[in-house]
């Protein structure tokens, strides 16, 4: 079985969907329940979230996690 040797580099489209929707990152931690600060970290790169977060944000934006969270360079579609 093949072994993920090096870390994984994770990116997300969060604020790009956010300012598709209109919303602030007030309203978006509101809606999934963490605290603004918490959104500035995603939206940075600089916090990776819980699996159950990861899920309250794509259900918040109705879609597959893997079109907010990818790996640099694979495909989003």
């Amino acid at each position: 079985m093949p072994r993920i040797i090096s870390k994984l580099t994770i990116y997300n489209s969060i604020q790009e969907m956010r300012h598709a929707k209109s919303i602030t990152q007030q309203d978006l931690a509101d809606a999934v329940g963490v605290t603004r600060a918490t959104i500035v970290a995603l939206e940075k790169g600089n916090y990776n979230p819980s699996l159950e977060l990861v899920f309250r944000i794509a259900k918040f934006f109705k879609t597959d996690i893997e079109k907010i969270f990818y790996e640099k360079g694979a495909s989003r579609e």
